[in-house]
């Protein structure tokens, strides 16, 4: 048996619990996937998009809805070093990538404020376009469960807002396109472990960019994700089900109970109905 192929033997045995399982579920349960999809599987290099790459590739072949995935790479200007170990994996993965090239690194190596955010949209922007103009619907992103929790502390702790790291979205530039995140369920040191277990080295951040930048920690975004990680790790010390109680806290809201929200465009105030008499249960209280 090949490497590529051992590989994918492991992913559905020996990580079956950890990693298949938790994958096809993700996108059973949020229909990342339907029948004559195309999607444009994104492989950034690093461990999360590789896994993904691959637990795309295995479902393609047995997957009991038909689905068309393209491997796409997308060189914002890696270094040389870098570019050929996604290209020595890919090839140790069984995985039949197509390059393009960009030059996000050179655009973004201008910009002093928030150059990170600025590559994160610009990647985004490139990898639509790509997939669009392969005759895709979809683009596919390895964000996993651990990214999805970060993200909301983030948002709460920073961003004074209440949000989370959606396992699909509609492209609001691009009409027709969606983004899904196959890897939602699957944890980061499931992922670790997998490496590990295949002897398998990926490229880190690459982005040559950070390496010369530096700024204060409280506008480093970088920083600050570092400092939810090491909040959530304390955390887990005191209560190990932490992770699923923030990620369930986002799928078990009640309105009635926030002071404000909205949805788009369009607001709300608790004060709004408060008088009619309205508890949180959304009950109409009895008058005496």
């Amino acid at each position: 048996m090949d490497l590529s192929r051992e590989i994918e033997e492991n992913i559905v045995k020996t990580f079956k619990k950890s990693i298949w399982s938790k994958f096809l579920k993700g996108i059973k349960e949020y229909e990342l996937i339907k029948a004559d999809d195309k999607i444009a599987v994104c492989i950034s290099g690093g461990k999360d998009s590789m896994l993904m790459a691959k637990c795309m590739h295995r479902l393609q072949k047995y997957s009991k809805v038909p689905f068309e995935a393209v491997y796409i790479v997308m060189n914002p200007g890696y270094n040389e070093i870098n570019l050929q170990k996604i290209i020595e994996n890919a090839k140790l993965l069984g995985l039949p990538i197509q390059i393009f090239e960009t030059r996000i690194f050179d655009a973004v190596a201008k910009i002093d404020d928030h150059p990170c955010y600025l590559c994160s949209r610009m990647r985004r922007g490139y990898l639509y376009k790509q997939a669009k103009d392969m005759g895709c619907n979809k683009i596919a992103l390895g964000h996993h469960f651990n990214d999805v929790i970060e993200t909301i502390l983030m948002g709460m702790l920073y961003g004074s807002q209440i949000q989370t790291m959606m396992p699909k979205l509609h492209s609001e530039n691009y009409a027709g396109m969606q983004l899904i995140r196959p890897m939602y369920m699957i944890k980061e040191k499931d992922i670790i472990a997998w490496a590990k277990y295949n002897n398998l080295q990926f490229i880190q951040c690459a982005c040559r960019i950070t390496e010369n930048y530096t700024v204060k920690d409280d506008i480093n975004t970088g920083s600050k994700r570092q400092e939810i990680k090491s909040l959530l790790n304390e955390l887990r010390k005191v209560n190990p089900a932490v992770d699923m109680n923030i990620f369930r806290s986002v799928e078990n809201v009640n309105l009635k109970t926030l002071i404000s929200y909205h949805i788009g465009d369009d607001y709300y105030h608790f004060l709004d109905d408060y008088d009619d008499g309205i508890n949180i249960k959304g009950r109409k209280t009895v008058s005496r």
